[in-house]
Protein backbone atom coordinates (compact mmCIF):
# COMPACT_ATOMS: atom_id res chain seq x y z
CA UNK A 1 0.00 0.00 0.00
CA UNK A 2 1.79 3.21 -1.18
CA UNK A 3 1.94 5.76 1.89
CA UNK A 4 -0.35 8.04 2.15
CA UNK A 5 0.59 11.89 3.37
CA UNK A 6 -1.84 14.67 5.45
CA UNK A 7 -1.85 18.38 5.09
CA UNK A 8 1.07 19.86 7.20
CA UNK A 9 3.53 17.27 6.47
CA UNK A 10 6.68 17.37 4.38
CA UNK A 11 7.14 15.69 0.94
CA UNK A 12 10.14 12.70 1.25
CA UNK A 13 10.63 13.41 -2.72
CA UNK A 14 9.96 15.62 -5.68
CA UNK A 15 6.76 14.25 -7.80
CA UNK A 16 3.02 14.73 -8.32
CA UNK A 17 0.85 13.38 -5.91
CA UNK A 18 -2.43 12.80 -6.11
CA UNK A 19 -5.84 13.63 -3.54
CA UNK A 20 -6.50 10.63 -1.64
CA UNK A 21 -9.45 11.67 1.08
CA UNK A 22 -10.17 15.08 3.07
CA UNK A 23 -8.90 14.61 6.15
CA UNK A 24 -12.36 14.90 8.44
CA UNK A 25 -14.31 12.98 5.90
CA UNK A 26 -15.92 16.29 4.19
CA UNK A 27 -17.49 15.86 1.16
CA UNK A 28 -14.97 14.54 -1.72
CA UNK A 29 -17.56 15.76 -4.12
CA UNK A 30 -16.77 18.91 -3.51
CA UNK A 31 -13.15 18.76 -4.47
CA UNK A 32 -12.10 19.44 -8.38
CA UNK A 33 -10.20 17.64 -10.54
CA UNK A 34 -7.34 20.16 -10.82
CA UNK A 35 -7.19 20.15 -6.75
CA UNK A 36 -6.29 16.41 -6.99
CA UNK A 37 -2.84 16.56 -8.24
CA UNK A 38 -0.34 18.71 -6.83
CA UNK A 39 3.75 18.73 -8.25
CA UNK A 40 5.91 19.02 -5.09
CA UNK A 41 9.76 19.26 -4.85
CA UNK A 42 11.20 17.05 -1.57
CA UNK A 43 10.35 19.38 1.79
CA UNK A 44 7.76 21.04 0.26
CA UNK A 45 4.50 20.83 2.41
CA UNK A 46 1.17 19.02 1.46
CA UNK A 47 -1.41 21.71 1.22
CA UNK A 48 -5.13 21.99 1.89
CA UNK A 49 -7.60 21.71 -0.93
CA UNK A 50 -7.57 25.09 -2.42
CA UNK A 51 -10.94 25.38 -2.59
CA UNK A 52 -12.20 24.95 0.75
CA UNK A 53 -8.78 25.41 2.66
CA UNK A 54 -9.33 21.47 4.31
CA UNK A 55 -6.92 19.01 5.01
CA UNK A 56 -6.39 16.35 2.80
CA UNK A 57 -4.60 13.26 2.56
CA UNK A 58 -2.30 12.79 -0.46
CA UNK A 59 -0.13 9.94 -2.01
CA UNK A 60 2.29 9.54 -4.81
CA UNK A 61 1.24 9.27 -8.18
CA UNK A 62 2.46 6.28 -10.23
Amino acid sequence: MAERFKTGEKAPENGTYKFDGLVNEGNDNEVTEDEKHIELSSGDQFPPIRSNKEAAYWKKSN
